[in-house]
């Protein structure tokens, strides 16, 4: 429980740095907000007021403390553009993002595991070379080239899928389609790779000389010691999910914490920007530490360290 504690409490610097560096740049890179809300023929005075009541023209040092003091009671802040709570926000567009990104694992899982035992089942054979090569040509097509191509594919050609949007329930199959094929090739080499490495062991051995069949000793013995790594790469993966895949909710007009991340820099709504960024922060931290917990329910071992 204590090397637990000690772990959550490492979370807190880890979020003040994220906090810290986020505010610094949003306020240091070039763009006023004012300027975008008001025009450029606003006047100077108009700008001037806007800026006051905004806040913008206070130090940034207080404008980061008042920043943390509302975040310490719970208060993400306001919209400056669309004065809308951040918290509300936050609730509507979280929720899309994670229904996405479960999706996207579970489609990953549902393939590239075990496409990657049939792999270390079948080294150097036909189905060993052909999953390593869709392995690594899906690996190879980055997100803003292949949601475009299925888009082309299975929206304007074919007709079966919304282009784009939330408003049909298929709409999230494109999306969840484009981020599952590069965790899918990343999946299929890291459950190949751990496999063949744990068939060779002593354990393994055993096993079938007692006598057991071929699949309880993949199965139950074998799969169980191999998936400790690919539990690694599936909590890391999924804490890039659920931080907002930006370009892929972009690219598909999904409303989630991603595309609400990029509408907020093109405006420059600093508060919206925070917000999102320190959620993505906490999830992927959060995301992280329970795939630690879970390393030590299925390796008895495993421990946290002191």
């Amino acid at each position: 429980m204590m090397p637990l504690l000690k772990r959550l409490a490492l979370v807190v610097p880890t979020v003040f740095g994220v906090l810290l560096l986020t505010f610094l740049l949003v306020h240091l890179v070039p763009g006023d907000p004012v300027e975008v809300m008001l025009g450029e023929s606003a006047t100077s005075a108009d700008r001037g007021q806007l800026r006051a009541e905004l806040g913008l023209d206070r130090p940034l040092v207080v404008q980061f403390s008042d920043y943390l003091g509302k975040l310490v009671h719970g208060d993400f802040g306001t919209s400056i553009h669309g004065h809308q709570s951040i918290s509300a926000l936050l609730a509507v567009r979280f929720p899309a993002t994670v229904r996405l990104a479960l999706l996207s694992l579970s489609l990953a899982l549902m393939v590239g595991i075990p496409l990657g035992i049939v792999a270390a089942l079948c080294e150097h054979r036909w189905p060993d070379r052909l999953a390593t090569l869709a392995a690594l040509t899906l690996s190879s097509m980055p997100h803003f080239w292949l949601g475009p191509l299925l888009m082309l594919v299975f929206a304007l050609w074919l007709g079966w899928l919304p282009v784009s949007g939330m408003e049909s329930s298929t709409a999230i199959l494109l999306p969840a389609l484009t981020l599952a094929c590069g965790l899918t090739a990343i999946l299929t080499r890291m459950t190949r790779a751990s496999l063949l490495e744990v068939l060779s062991d002593d354990f393994v051995r055993t096993a079938r000389a007692k006598g057991l069949p071929e699949k309880t000793v993949i199965l139950r013995h074998a799969l169980r010691a191999a998936l400790l790594p690919v539990i690694t790469v599936v909590g890391l993966q999924l804490g890039s999910l659920l931080a907002g895949a930006v370009i892929t909710e972009t690219v598909f007009g999904w409303d989630g914490v991603g595309r609400l991340l990029v509408e907020s820099i093109e405006k420059r709504d600093y508060p919206v920007t925070q917000a999102c960024v320190l959620v993505i922060a906490l999830t992927y931290v959060l995301v992280n530490l329970c795939t630690d917990v879970l390393y030590s329910r299925i390796d008895p071992r495993i421990r946290f360290a002191a």
